[in-house]
């Protein structure tokens, strides 16, 4: 196929997400023009396995003839509606699917436009109920280093990947962030428990430190996905929301990578972490990506607090002109029964000792400093001088080698800086896992061979 002419559309029109400044027009991206399974297809008819799932979010794989389906009748039958002024059978059952399948009282789903937005509206919701409950100055959003909750100028001033952040402003009065969580990080000697202790009285103090009748929330991924698929130490979740709800703090489960199946179930914050957390945000794989779409999940307490007698005549006037837009919530719908009747969360459960395996497998490589990650999401983080960080142009040029390598291959990677990321659709065979592994590992022999 020659895309001659849409690589020039694409350099002279598409700014695309975290663009390079210096190849501004001059970018030669791999065009993604098919797809089937876990695979997608390559302007050139080349077939790769798609290792992020596109971005963390196709949980049910491509070409779901179910799915689009259900986008076209629903198109057909209502395209849109106004959420602010009527409402939809399609939006209603969909949050009602949604409340179901999420952990205890969080009854109240509130639709956004994707990730980005579903923090925000929680942000904003929380500050809104602290103001009618009397509490205007409970404002402080506590977040992690690497947290990732999005690119809005809320949601990114609570997202702590400084490297994202160097030439963007951010509200600074918002936000206090908490050292790194990634126990690759912690002294020779310090061991897991030490750790874990360390990092509970980082958030205690950090409580006690600014005012506990300062802090609104803390807001956490179970796994830090986009910072590097960092796994706290086992018992930290629990062990954080013991704290906030000592101190009057609310918490935010960031589960937009985590929910819907990515750890094997329809959300990781109970099941797998043990906590019951005051919101939930979500999106992609809310639709498996084949819309746009995204969630913040109150609990019923919250909203008890602010509603009817409480709610003191005051209106939460924060929306989007898509919200529990039909065609997105007939998607979600369709990719909930794939779930279900396919049994994938159980698939997932089967098949991540293999992949998990495979993963920490390359621990052995060269380049290779770590190997991490939870369910079917995993980094592999690499440098030319293992056991040292290296400049961030040769990290970025190590993970971009790599990148190249697995691509001529037949495998996607998400490479973030020097970090090689997978999260491939749910319905993954034990053999494409062992096919996708296979590949990484010959590209990171092949990079090493060459030098840096």
């Amino acid at each position: 196929m020659d895309n001659t002419n849409a690589k020039n559309w694409d350099n002279d029109h598409f700014m695309h997400p975290w663009e390079g400044m210096d190849d501004l027009g001059q970018n030669d991206r791999a065009f993604i023009e098919g797809s089937g399974g876990v695979y997608v297809t390559n302007d050139a008819g080349e077939r790769l396995i798609d290792g992020p799932a596109g971005m963390w979010c196709v949980q049910v794989g491509y070409g779901r003839d179910e799915i689009a389906d259900a986008m076209a009748a629903q198109a057909r039958k209502l395209a849109y509606f106004s959420p602010f002024n009527n409402t939809n059978s399609v939006a209603s059952e969909f949050a009602r699917e949604i409340a179901k399948r999420a952990p205890g009282d969080l009854n109240h789903v509130f639709f956004t436009t994707g990730g980005s937005t579903a923090v925000d509206t929680s942000i904003r919701f929380i500050h809104f109920r602290n103001n009618l409950l009397g509490k205007p100055d409970k404002k402080k959003i506590i977040s992690r280093q690497k947290a990732y909750h999005g690119s809005t100028y809320l949601s990114a001033a609570v997202s702590g990947k400084e490297r994202d952040r160097l030439w963007l402003d951010k509200p600074d009065d918002l936000a206090h962030f908490l050292p790194d969580v990634n126990p690759m990080l912690r002294a020779p000697d310090q061991s897991i428990a030490a750790f874990l202790d360390e990092k509970i009285a980082d958030l205690e103090n950090a409580i006690v430190e600014l005012g506990a009748e300062n802090v609104a929330a803390f807001i956490a991924e179970p796994v830090l996905a986009s910072g590097g698929v960092i796994v706290p130490p086992e018992g930290y979740h629990k062990r954080c929301i013991d704290v906030c709800h000592k101190h009057d703090v609310l918490y935010i489960s960031d589960e937009v990578v985590t929910a819907f199946g990515r750890l094997g179930h329809w959300f990781a914050s109970k099941d797998i972490f043990d906590i019951q957390p005051d919101i939930i945000t979500c999106a992609k794989g809310l639709t498996s990506g084949y819309a746009p779409m995204g969630a913040a999940i109150f609990s019923d307490k919250l909203l008890a607090d602010v509603a009817g007698v409480n709610g003191q005549g005051a209106t939460f006037s924060n929306g989007y002109t898509y919200s529990g837009h039909p065609v997105s919530a007939a998607a979600g719908l369709a990719s909930m029964q794939i779930i279900e009747r396919e049994g994938l969360l159980e698939h997932v459960r089967a098949v991540t000792p293999q992949f998990q395996e495979r993963l920490k497998a390359l621990s052995d490589l060269p380049l290779v400093m770590d190997a991490r990650g939870m369910g079917l999401m995993g980094c592999i983080e690499c440098s030319y001088d293992p056991g040292r960080r290296a400049s961030l142009e040769r990290d970025y040029a190590l993970g971009g080698l790599i990148d190249a390598e697995c691509q001529a291959r037949g495998l996607v990677l998400r490479p973030l800086i020097n970090m090689c990321v997978m999260s491939p659709p749910l319905v993954i065979s034990p053999d494409q896992i062992d096919q996708m592994f296979d590949i990484l590992a010959q590209a990171i022999r092949k990079v090493d061979s060459v030098g840096g």
